[in-house]
């Protein structure tokens, strides 16, 4: 009985030994950081290098170190003054249907009975809506030995309107042929002052007529008249 007894008792005696202490051992005051945990700096010292992620809090940087502010809102846009004309923008108007260029005719036939007394509507007007710098083209069929006169009126704010004639036979480009010398917002091409234009060659050719808004924005319509 005496054995059993001591030797679980020299049993036990070793266990310290073979399992060690649970306990780890203090650490040497050397090794750790004098301010806290790794990583921390007291206030207004911080690592070389500025800030880098981690070492500050966010939103929190070393004195003399800040973000550059970028600005991202786009600029304003001013509004042109009211009253003013929009910047040419080049293209073609938008046309009107047929029944709707009628409305033009009563002030282009006044216009043709001054300037081309005794000549002849060929086809009817023709309009359209213009901003500035727009055009609108109109077919037409010279014929050898015939008089043209086109007269152009405009509505709205269309302070300048332009009529050409522009011919164009394969496969030469385009050429203008004539072209109104008046100013204001009607127009006037082989008119009284001048004279209808002739065409000059012998033989007929396909050619078109040019309406241009150079000034102002609104509706313009115009007429061919012959003899």
């Amino acid at each position: 009985m005496r054995v059993s007894v001591l030797v679980p008792a020299a049993l036990l005696s070793l266990l310290p030994l073979a399992c060690g202490d649970s306990n780890p051992p203090p650490q040497d005051p050397s090794q750790q950081n004098q301010y806290g945990n790794p990583g921390q700096y007291p206030p207004g010292q911080y690592p070389p290098g500025g800030n880098t992620a981690g070492q500050y809090p966010p939103g929190q940087y070393p004195p003399g170190q800040y973000p550059t502010a970028t600005n991202t809102v786009p600029p304003a846009q001013t509004a042109p003054p009211a009253g003013t004309t929009p910047a040419a923008t080049g293209g073609q108007a938008t046309p009107m249907a047929p029944a709707a260029a009628m409305g033009a005719d009563l002030i282009l036939t006044g216009l043709a009975q001054q300037e081309a007394p005794g000549a002849q509507a060929e086809g009817t007007a023709f309009a359209g809506q213009f901003q500035q710098g727009q055009v609108l083209e109109q077919p037409i069929n010279l014929q050898p030995g015939k008089c043209y006169t086109i007269v152009g009126a405009s509505l709205g704010g269309v302070t300048e309107l332009d009529i050409m004639i522009q011919g164009q036979i394969p496969p030469m480009p385009p050429s203008t042929l004539a072209q109104d010398q008046g100013t204001g917002p009607t127009a006037t091409l082989g008119g009284k002052a001048a004279g209808c234009w002739k065409y000059p060659l012998p033989l007929a050719a396909p050619a078109k007529i040019v309406l241009r808004v150079t000034g102002g924005a609104g509706i313009a319509a115009a007429k061919v008249y012959m003899k």
